[in-house]
């Protein structure tokens, strides 16, 4: 590139040629986009967030107001043992095929807005550790990121997204003992509730988390919440999304009939669970599905076709504490995972 050119006009001129000239071509440019926008990585962010004690764990979020839209990384300084469930039919996910089975190892996960562009996130997670390494290319030093997508374009007409730059800001930003909730990092323009339509509404949503000690051992659940699905509480009623503004009502999506039309696409529940018990790899991945399974209770309906539903089940493996096993561990992070949804809002 010629130095004398600006590389956001450069990107400009160069997309324009390849598109050609026509209505296309005048909706891209006038759309903002990373490209085109001075973003600023914001990482102090306000408002109620949840407090835990997990050693090896640190949290990182990172937002660019202009969208608003942003990406919140898990990281786990001394490497963590992950499986991974998926459901639904519209995931979006990278580094996700050696966690399959349980046996997988990483040393962060970053959850992003932006759909599939948004897992560029993750590569600015992967290019801060390899910078940290030393930029180290031993086999043993390769950064493990994995990484999963929410469709946050529907409440905002822009075109940015959760690039590079925001995920080595979020990771570079990570601290322990902190997880800001509601519309903050990847949930910053998340919805829910959006099965039944006009005059029904959806409503604002975001990133939720709780967390509970059993002992020596850490359970912590953190959920991203952007689902077809409307919210519901523990006593059964819903409490987000399927908003009739008339009233000021809210529906389960059985309470209607017709649906007047299909349901939206773009819609997702990332989420992961977290514990520094010491699990075999049969058992972690059970642990995924048993709490992926569990959030039906709170999100009404849940894995449809066009959710992308993605749940990691993650160990540091630190504790070996006999008082909590399988069947305890999954029990207490399912309800915790109840807890996560209903503080996203």
């Amino acid at each position: 590139m010629p130095e004398n050119i600006d590389r956001r006009n450069f990107l400009s001129l160069a997309a324009g040629t390849a598109l050609g000239v026509g209505a296309g071509c005048a909706a891209a440019a006038t759309r903002q986009s990373n490209e085109a926008a001075p973003l600023t990585a914001r990482t102090n962010v306000a408002g109620p967030e949840l407090t835990f004690d997990f050693p090896g764990l640190m949290v990182g979020v990172a937002e660019y107001a202009e969208g608003p839209t942003g990406c919140t990384v898990l990281h786990f300084p001394k490497g963590a043992s992950a499986a991974v469930d998926v459901r639904g039919g519209a995931p979006g996910t990278i580094w996700t095929d050696q966690l399959h089975e349980g046996d997988g190892f990483l040393q962060a996960i970053c959850f992003a807005g932006g759909s599939l562009y948004g897992l560029e996130a993750a590569t600015g997670v992967s290019a801060e550790l390899f910078a940290r390494g030393g930029y180290s290319t031993a086999w043993e030093d390769i950064a493990l990121v994995s990484g999963a997508i929410i469709f946050d374009f529907r409440p905002r007409s822009n075109a940015i997204y959760p690039d590079k730059a925001l995920g080595r800001a979020a990771l570079a930003a990570a601290a322990s003992g902190k997880f800001p909730l509601g519309p903050r990092g990847a949930g910053c323009s998340a919805t829910v509730g959006k099965w039944l339509r006009d005059p029904y509404k959806s409503e604002p949503a975001g990133q939720g988390a709780a967390y509970r000690a059993l002992g020596p051992t850490r359970i912590a659940v953190f959920a991203v919440v952007n689902s077809l699905g409307a919210i519901v509480d523990r006593h059964g009623q819903v409490v987000r999304g399927h908003l009739d503004p008339r009233t000021g009502t809210r529906h389960h999506f059985t309470d209607l009939p017709a649906l007047n039309g299909p349901p939206v696409k773009g819609n997702t529940c990332i989420s992961a669970v977290v514990t520094n018990q010491k699990l075999s790899p049969a058992n972690l991945r059970q642990l995924a599905r048993q709490v992926h399974d569990s959030m039906a209770r709170a999100i009404e309906p849940f894995n449809t076709p066009v959710d992308g539903d993605v749940l990691y089940a993650v160990t540091t493996n630190e504790v070996a504490n006999a008082d909590v096993n399988q069947f305890v561990l999954a029990a207490a992070a399912s309800e915790l995972a109840w807890d996560a949804v209903l503080c996203s809002f």
